[in-house]
């Protein structure tokens, strides 16, 4: 209700802005000749297309699976655009891995699937939806009924089981390729001994350290070649994505005193009838921007500011109207009774095809022959129950609590479940049926009864009218029309005292940006190829707010050149040139630690049981080449000085405490091994292909 009410209130806005659009529109098609935009294509990889209509019903299926996890009919902006990104990196792995298998020639072959789902020995998904519940074993019987019955199912159930057979085969490919990589993995024992080595070698060390900060950055000089020198050495390290800044400002639309006056006016007149009607239910439903609430409520669910008049009144009392939350109401006693405040019990569901949220082939007679089954072994044994709900319980919460839910509120639960519970007495076991299938019920606890008010509530939100959106709209229309130039921009905003916010390194994928919701539109437009730096855009309708943006940086993908990153790499620099001068100073010192302590503001310090591995040194961080260094000298042997990352050093090893001989490295062999296999099973090897890919992304014409 409060979103049509919202469009109710914004029509008058709507048809102008509709009028102006399809004039763009068609004017912009005549401009270029009727083709349009030639691309119809997200992506391409390598020569293989991938087109907007096969995207998008890949992205439906997921957003439908997405839906049935979590049980949840809505999903935010956010998870949509998550879901679109998803989507993308799946057919991704596809294509590119679908390549690969033909490539080496993996195949599943009609033979191998039908044994991994008929078979003596099948794939583990239909292990898990093949058990029969009387055994708890696999039953192959139950594959071969299902599958001799498939025609006769309905068309849903007959996708779902190709769904379910492409999985399988696609999964079999998987563990193929995965298996190839890994049982191919050898490391050498000269390999072996020198992991081993370089974990388990300690180094006692005498440190000799002068800080960089003991040097002003003042004091030192930075010239155009210590730039380019460093830079060519790092460049690769500074790979990165296209990037855009932005600057905007936004015109907020929000109730005036007129539009606050206007809802308060129309809950007030709604009182009189809403206190006589004997139909509640229908008067809120056809006059709230929320639903009729029939759950019963305790004195600690009532909102606290209506509690009182709620529990101190009779049936049919009105209170209001009152503001709360950004609307104005009015609130109705509808009834009092007393009942328990919580219940506890334990179920298993069995659903079936067609059932809420349900991922299940078998029919509903099928789901009702094994709920009575089921019903049958729980009532001659119910301690059986977390047993069977473990086993066969289509509620993914099974897995963690055996069925058990535990306490929950009066009213949580769906209808028939909550009244069976609330009806019952604490013991009974009985079989119902609910819109997510069949559920075998043990009553298992209740609570004493406590007083309760079913109460009915008329919410009408104070929203912005047609007027206060036209009336900000000309205003942002006047800003955009006026300030064409990125230097307009900024002196219109300082001179009107206007917030100017900033969005810098948005990439092609961000999908946030302070203070915006759902910002796709502002983000595509900074990615357009005839957007320039220094350009400001016309005006972006966001809901309950207009956008005018600037462009203010757009850096291209690849390596940054020296002039962008120049700022990032002068204190790598600047430490590097400290490094040299400290290292000159303790050479001309005679690399004597005395004389290097006296005058350079040494530090001195002894690190015990450093291994080559650990590649840090207390007190500094990561400090490679000293340790590098360290692990190739002598007992006894001092070092010429080093510069490291924090500071210039002088190390002495004062012992060397080898690894225990051993005579097999097969430890070592076997951790290597693991962490291998558990990168190949985690997709290194798809990561690996897909830089060598040639992708093309065209997602941000689309989305």
């Amino acid at each position: 209700m409060a979103v049509i009410g919202k469009i109710r209130k914004r029509s008058g806005l709507l048809v102008v802005v509709i009028g102006v659009a399809l004039a763009a529109f068609v004017l912009g098609d005549f401009a270029t000749g009727g083709g349009g935009r030639q691309t119809m294509n997200v992506g391409t990889v390598e020569s293989e297309d991938i087109s907007i209509q096969d995207f998008n019903r890949k992205f439906d299926q997921n957003v439908e699976a997405t839906k049935q996890q979590s049980q949840n009919e809505r999903l935010s902006q956010d998870e949509l655009f998550r879901l679109r990104d998803n989507t993308w990196n799946q057919m991704l792995e596809e294509i590119i891995m679908g390549n690969e298998y033909e490539e080496l020639g993996l195949k599943v072959t009609p033979e191998e699937l039908f044994d991994q789902i008929q078979g003596f020995n099948p794939h583990p998904a239909v292990i898990q939806n093949f058990t029969n519940p009387e055994t708890g074993q696999f039953d192959r019987e139950m594959v071969l009924n299902y599958l001799q019955n498939l025609d006769q199912m309905p068309q849903a159930s007959r996708d779902q089981w190709l769904v379910f057979e492409r999985y399988i085969k696609e999964d079999r490919l998987r563990t193929k390729y995965q298996n190839l990589i890994t049982k191919a993995h050898y490391l050498p024992t000269a390999l072996a001994k020198q992991t081993y080595e370089s974990k388990n070698d300690k180094a006692d060390v005498e440190l000799l350290s002068v800080r960089y900060t003991s040097i002003a950055d003042s004091l030192v000089e930075l010239t155009d070649a210590d730039y380019e020198s460093y830079y060519e050495k790092k460049k690769n390290s500074y790979d990165r994505p296209a990037m855009r800044d932005i600057e905007y400002v936004s015109f907020q639309v929000k109730p005036s005193a007129k539009d606050n006056e206007a809802a308060k006016n129309y809950v007030s007149s709604l009182k009189e009838e809403f206190t006589r009607t004997d139909n509640v239910a229908t008067f809120v439903n056809a006059n709230s921007d929320t639903r009729y609430d029939s759950s019963w409520k305790s004195s600690s669910e009532v909102p606290a500011n209506i509690e009182a008049v709620m529990f101190n009144n009779e049936p049919g009392f009105v209170y209001g109207p009152y503001f709360e939350q950004n609307a104005y109401r009015l609130t109705r006693l509808v009834d009092v009774t007393m009942r328990p405040d919580s219940l506890k019990a334990s179920h298993i569901l069995i659903s079936y095809s067609g059932a809420m949220r349900s991922q299940q082939e078998r029919t509903k007679d099928e789901a009702q022959q094994l709920a009575d089954s089921l019903l049958n072994l729980v009532q001659s044994r119910p301690a059986r129950l977390m047993e069977l709900a473990m086993n066969y319980s289509d509620d993914p919460s099974a897995q963690q609590n055996n069925g058990d839910l535990g306490w929950f509120k009066d009213g949580q639960m769906v209808p028939q479940f909550n009244q069976f519970v609330l009806n019952n007495k604490v013991g009974s076991i009985g079989l119902i049926e609910t819109d997510f299938g069949y559920h075998i019920i043990e009553v298992t606890g209740k609570q004493e009864d406590v007083k309760k008010v079913r109460i009915a509530q008329i919410v009408h939100e104070v929203v912005p009218s047609t007027d206060t959106y036209q009336s900000v709209f000309a205003e942002a229309s006047r800003f955009a029309s006026e300030n064409k130039t990125r230097e307009q921009f900024d002196n219109t905003i300082a001179d009107q005292g206007l917030n100017k916010r900033l969005a810098p390194n948005l990439r092609a994928s961000s999908n946030r940006i302070t203070g915006i919701e759902n910002p796709r539109q502002i983000v595509r437009w900074a990615f357009d190829e005839e957007t320039e730096v220094n350009d400001v855009s016309t005006i972006f309708d966001l809901d309950d707010m207009y956008v005018i943006a600037v462009l203010t940086k757009a850096t291209q993908d690849g390596i940054a050149p020296l002039d962008e990153i120049k700022d990032m790499i002068k204190p790598q620099i600047m430490n590097e040139k400290k490094g040299a001068i400290l290292v000159e100073k303790m050479n001309s010192l005679g690399n004597d630690w005395d004389k290097i302590m006296a005058e350079m503001q040494a530090e001195k310090q002894e690190v015990t049981d450093l291994s080559f591995e650990s590649r840090s040194l207390q007190g500094f961080g990561q400090e490679s080449r000293v340790v590098g260094t360290i692990f190739t000298m002598e007992e006894g042997e001092v070092s010429e000085p080093i510069i490291g990352n924090a500071a210039a050093f002088i190390v002495k090893l004062t012992a060397l405490k080898k690894a225990p001989e051993t005579n097999s490295y097969d430890r070592v062999r076997r951790d290597y091994s693991v962490a291998f296999a558990n990168s190949i099973r985690n997709n290194a090897a798809f990561r690996a292909i897909e830089k060598e890919t040639t992708i093309e992304d065209n997602r941000l014409l689309f989305y």
